[in-house]
Order: structure tokens, then C-alpha cells, then sequence
């Protein structure tokens, strides 16, 4: 109950702090490997009193607690990011660490660079000899920020660290003992290619115009037995920024849709960002570090005050100080995937029912949806299967981070054809509803981009209608189905890709304020949602249709 960063994780499960649910999720797992609840990790205990050792002799260089022992200083963050990183290791070696990659998502000005400045520095000590660590960023200055946090860190502990130890010069640090030397590379001047990183550091990831910097860092690593590697960016105005997939892949780990154990995440970023002009949690979820030190409080909420009242402030506030992707009109998550769940259910009895069908026929290389509702006393009774090209699945397991050979064997996902997806095998899945299902199927809804040949052939024994695509049109069955899944009037067996495709799915509105999901600006595949929103909007104009209107004089 010493252990710092065991105590955080403790306090943010508990709501003792103000955490937001991803980090609540990541504090969980930390506190059951050291609890001994994990089979195949363990917390290095001799490790983590080594590190505490080191930390209560270093010294702070600057700031208002210069001087003072370094142990004294980290905030709660700091403490599981550094013990976690470093001390949760394999169970059966011990000597290899379980992290191989380390993501931290959080605003400015909470002690980031010197973050990761001081882990380099505990790594010179712990690293094996000859290891090289490289700082890569979008420019030169940036890639030299956790240098420029280094020296003033070694110069201020000289008395600890003698001149000889470690050898600071303009291109790089050298810690002679272990002959670790530790390189800035700018992105815009350096190759990253033959480069062999023991460890990296990638700052300000969501300003690099591709995610080459990063993964070449990776592709070096290769031979590398204890490798590992930092990511770390607040927000940036865009949400098709090599950042953003990083963060999309942890939290797809942290749900629990994809494994990946090598992979510890702190996402400091709101979990109602809508609330971000009243609720003090909103910038408590995203600065750690205001939580601890009353004085950054009072600032952000000066800050925030401003950006209420000028406009021209609002997207650097939102974005740097709140995490809070802004871009003028709005880019927000369709519905919270927590909220999604609460509306699985067991088992749905289709027989007898009748049916709308909603259809979404994308390029013949990419995924393709099919959605089954029906209305069940005011709730919505929801069945969606996705087609995807059975030659690409390899391909689109490593590009999109999930199994899709999972949900094929779940009955999620339906593979056909080679590169490209096989229309026959979609048309006569839509044909068998009513044998499959028992049902009567009253409408089918397509998109007429790709669908047109289809819905010649489905109207020899259905009625189909063509659904345009405009905000105008869809907006209404968007609201619809969030409203349902809100109020829990929405039911779904068991579908983790479909809960995969409400997570990546975004809304953008138009001039008129029409709320729209928009696959450009969504994070991944969302075929299946927007099927669902088609099957919806049928769904919806029949019940308008059965509504009786009456005037009065």
C-alpha cells in the first residue's frame, strides 16, 4: 500500500478521483497483476524499489519545487506510467517486460516531456549495453524536446551524476557506462529507415502528416527482445491524424474487442466532452495534473472562461487543454458504445414479424452490411450481418486491428468471394430472410451507389426503395435510433462487430443543424450502422404512414 502508483490506480477505480473510463479500465488491470489476479504478469517489486531508490536522490531542476527529490514531485499519472511500463513484467522471466508499446493521450502543460524525459533517464540505468533510444516528432525543435528536458535534469544532478556518466552533446546523449546512446530525429530531415530503437519516443503524433515515423520506429524493433516504445500527443483539430488511430486501436484493446497484451494506454480525454462549458470533470478527465495542483485548475478554468466568450480561442482550448477534437460545425461520436451494450440481449423471436431491411452496398473491395428490424411494442428489435472479401481478411485484420475470422465463426460477418466481395452471395442472403427467420419482409432501403443491379433483383418479389443520402433524409432515422438505444428500447444478440462499427462511427451536422453519420470522418468500418440507420428509416416512415392526423377548427 506504499506502492504510489498502485494507490492511483486504487483511487481512480473508486471514484476517489476524477478519472475517465478508459483509464479507469487500464488503472483495473494494473491493480489485478499486482494483486498476483494475473496468470501470466506479475509487478517487479525489486525493480520498482530500485526506481523509488533513484528517485528520492535525483532532483527536481526547475520549477517552483526545484530542488526537491524527484520521489516527492510525480504526480499520480506519472507513477503508474512509469510503474507500469517498467515494472509489470512476465510472470515465468522476469527480465522481460509485458509493455512493448506505451500510448499517452493528454493535454498540455501536464508534464508529458519531462515524463518521458525521466524514463529515459531511469532506462540509461536499466537498459542492457549499446542500447540506442530515438525521439522522432513532426520537426526538428520537437524531436529535441526531451533532450532540452534532459540537461537541465542531469546538469541540476551533477552531484549524483558525474561529468564522464553521462556526456551531453548537440546530436545526442551518451551514458557511458552502458555505452546507451540516446538521438533526436527530425521527421522532416531524417530517414527513420535502418535505424534498430531499444526504445522510442514519438511526441506529437497528432501533427505528423503519416504514421510512417512511428511504424518505421516499429519495423526496426524487430530483432529487438525487450523493445518499447512511447506515443504520446494531446489533440489536434483533425480527426484523420495518425494520433487518432493509435488512440482508436487502445480503445478497442481496453473494450476488450481486440488483444493485444503488449500494449498499456492512459487516455486522458473526457468522457461527456458536450459539458465542457459547465462541468468542471471535463478538465479534470483530460489534465491529471490539475487535479493535484489547485494552481492549474484555476488557470484552465480562466482559460476555459475566454474560449466561452471569443470564438477564435475555442479550437486551441478544446483541443490542447480539453482533448476535445473540434473542427468548426462539430465531429462527435455517434453514441457511446457503453450504451450500445446495455441493449444486448439473450435471444430475439423473429417468427411472425414483419420486417424492414436496410442495405449497404459499398465498393466491391470493401465491407458490405445487411440490417433486419422490426417494431416490438415502441422498441427496436435489430439484426445485422457484414460481407467482407474472403481474400482480404488478412489483410484487413492487421490494417483495421480486429479478428475477422472471429466474427465469421461467431455468424457476425459473412466472407465471400476473393479481393472482391461477392454481390450474388449478399442477394440471395436477403432473398432467405423469411426462410432463415420466419419473418415477412415489407421493404428493403438501399443506397443507390453500388446497389442498383441488386434491388432490380430483389424487387421481382419485394418492394424496394431507394434511400438518398443526404442529411435532410437520414438525419431523422439517426436521431431515432439514438433516442432508442438512449432509453434502452433497442435489442441486439450478441455482435461485437456491430458494437465495433457504433464505436468508430462519427456525426458531423449540416448548416441546418441535420445530424448525420459520416463515413469520411469516422474512425473505421461503419457499414453495419449505416444499414441499420437505412432499415431504420423505413421503419420509421411506416409507422408515420399509420398515424392518424386530425385537424381542428
Amino acid at each position: 500500500m506504499t506502492n504510489k502508483a498502485y494507490l492511483y490506480a486504487i483511487s481512480c477505480v473508486n471514484g476517489d478521483i476524477n478519472a475517465p473510463k478508459y483509464v479507469k479500465k487500464q488503472c483495473q488491470d494494473f491493480i489485478e497483476i499486482c494483486d498476483g489476479k494475473n496468470d501470466k504478469y506479475v509487478f517487479h517489486e525489486k525493480k520498482y524499489k530500485k526506481i523509488c531508490k533513484i528517485l528520492k536522490v535525483l532532483k527536481m531542476a526547475k520549477g517552483t519545487r526545484a530542488g526537491e527529490p524527484i520521489y516527492n514531485v510525480l504526480a499520480g499519472y506519472q507513477w503508474i506510467f512509469i510503474a507500469a511500463v517498467l515494472c509489470v513484467v512476465h510472470k515465468d522471466d522476469k527480465r522481460i517486460r509485458r509493455y512493448q508499446n506505451a500510448i499517452l493521450e493528454i493535454s498540455r502543460k501536464n508534464g508529458k516531456t519531462f515524463t518521458i524525459a525521466l524514463l529515459f533517464l531511469l532506462l540509461f540505468y536499466l537498459e542492457q549495453q549499446y542500447s540506442k533510444f530515438y525521439s522522432v516528432a513532426p520537426d526538428g525543435s520537437l524531436a529535441r524536446e526531451i533532450k532540452e528536458a534532459l540537461e537541465p535534469l542531469i546538469s541540476a544532478n551533477r552531484e549524483i551524476i558525474e561529468e564522464d556518466e553521462i556526456i551531453v552533446r548537440r546530436d545526442f546523449i551518451l551514458f557511458s557506462p552502458l555505452k546507451t546512446k540516446y538521438i533526436p530525429l527530425n521527421y522532416s530531415t531524417n530517414r527513420m529507415d535502418g535505424k534498430e530503437p531499444n526504445v522510442f519516443i514519438a511526441d506529437e503524433v497528432g501533427a505528423l502528416p503519416t504514421n510512417y515515423p512511428v511504424e518505421a520506429m516499429r519495423s526496426g524493433q524487430l530483432l529487438i527482445k525487450n523493445k518499447l516504445g512511447f506515443v504520446i500527443s494531446t489533440k489536434y483539430p483533425t480527426v484523420d491524424n495518425p494520433f487518432e488511430d493509435e488512440v482508436a486501436t487502445a480503445k478497442l484493446v481496453l473494450d476488450g474487442f481486440t488483444e493485444d497484451e503488449t500494449l498499456f494506454a492512459l487516455l486522458y480525454e473526457p468522457d461527456n466532452p458536450d459539458s465542457w462549458m459547465d462541468d468542471l470533470g471535463v478538465l479534470e478527465h483530460s489534465n491529471p495534473l490539475a487535479i493535484e495542483i489547485d494552481e492549474v485548475m484555476e488557470d484552465l478554468v480562466k482559460k476555459r472562461d475566454k474560449a466561452i466568450s471569443r470564438l477564435a480561442l475555442r479550437e486551441n482550448f478544446l483541443t490542447k487543454h480539453c482533448n476535445i477534437i473540434y473542427q468548426g460545425a462539430g465531429t462527435e461520436s455517434y453514441v457511446d458504445v457503453s450504451e450500445v451494450r446495455k441493449c444486448k440481449v439473450d435471444g430475439i423471436d423473429w417468427t411472425g414479424r414483419e420486417v424492414y431491411v436496410g442495405v449497404d452496398l459499398a465498393m466491391t473491395n470493401d465491407n458490405c452490411a445487411v440490417a433486419m428490424v422490426a417494431n416490438d411494442n415502441g422498441n427496436i428489435l435489430a439484426e445485422v450481418t457484414a460481407f467482407v472479401p474472403e481474400g482480404r481478411i488478412p489483410e484487413k485484420n492487421k490494417f483495421e486491428k480486429i479478428d475477422y475470422y472471429k466474427f465469421i465463426e461467431m455468424g457476425n460477418c459473412i466472407a465471400c468471394g476473393d479481393m472482391i466481395v461477392d454481390y450474388s452471395v449478399i442477394e440471395n442472403f436477403v432473398f432467405q430472410l423469411e426462410k432463415k427467420y420466419g419473418v415477412r419482409v415489407a421493404g428493403i432501403g438501399f443506397d443507390r451507389y453500388n446497389a442498383m443491379s441488386s434491388a432490380q433483383k430483389w424487387d421481382t418479389e419485394f418492394n424496394t426503395v431507394e434511400i438518398k443520402q443526404h442529411s435532410s433524409v437520414l438525419h431523422a432515422p439517426t436521431k431515432l435510433l439514438y433516442e432508442k438505444i438512449i432509453n434502452k428500447e433497442f435489442e441486439y444478440c450478441d455482435n461485437d462487430l456491430l458494437e465495433i462499427n457504433f464505436q468508430n462511427a462519427q456525426c458531423t451536422y449540416d448548416t441546418n443543424l441535420n445530424r448525420y453519420v459520416n463515413k469520411k470522418k469516422s474512425k473505421g468500418k461503419i457499414d453495419m450502422v449505416a444499414a441499420l440507420i437505412d432499415a431504420v428509416f423505413l421503419l420509421q416512415q411506416e409507422e408515420l404512414k399509420q398515424m392518424e392526423f386530425v385537424v381542428q377548427f
